[in-house]
């Protein structure tokens, strides 16, 4: 039985997707996005975003674990030094999948993955969206819209009837 068994294992055996994670996980610390297929990428992201958590205490125990998976030196260096000061203040949600079609040979589904606060167009945009409110409120005019709309109405009448008397007479004279 496989019950409690629910990750993807990607047609691996476990050291050749360990090493497989550790290195799409090293690239994706020094080049902030990868170019991948999107089983990769989701499971890149339970792979990565522990070790990228781990990075906000810059501790030496919490910096030999992550090297401990990693084996790379630099990828540690931009990890605890860069990317930790980027991410201080986020709770969580470190990366980001875009799918990006599928890949002519095979059919494959692709996408990137990349770390969230390093994305300028995207920032960018968010920044502006910011600036516009939304609110979740009914499209229906409020009761001092309502009010304000049936006086306006009432007014127009007014002078409808006024000009109607006006506008017979004149008929009538003709």
């Amino acid at each position: 039985m496989r019950h409690n068994k629910k990750f993807n294992h990607l047609s691996r055996k476990k050291g050749h997707r360990d090493a497989m994670l550790a290195n799409m996980t090293i690239s994706l610390i020094q080049h902030k996005r990868i170019f991948t297929t999107l089983p990769k990428a989701k499971a890149l992201r339970v792979y990565a975003e522990p070790l990228i958590n781990r990075a906000k205490t810059d501790s030496t125990a919490n910096r030999r674990l992550v090297f401990s998976y990693l084996q790379n030196k630099e990828a540690i260096k931009e990890l605890f030094n860069e990317i930790s000061q980027k991410i201080a203040n986020r709770p969580g949600g470190y990366t980001r999948i875009l799918k990006t079609g599928f890949r002519r040979g095979d059919g494959a589904a692709t996408c990137f993955i990349e770390l969230v606060d390093y994305n300028e167009n995207m920032l960018a945009a968010g920044k502006e969206k910011k600036g516009t409110s939304r609110t979740r409120r009914s499209r229906r005019k409020s009761a001092a819209e309502k009010a304000g709309a049936a006086a306006t109405e009432t007014a127009t009448t007014a002078t409808a009837e006024e000009a109607a008397p006006a506008a017979a007479e004149e008929a009538k004279a003709e």
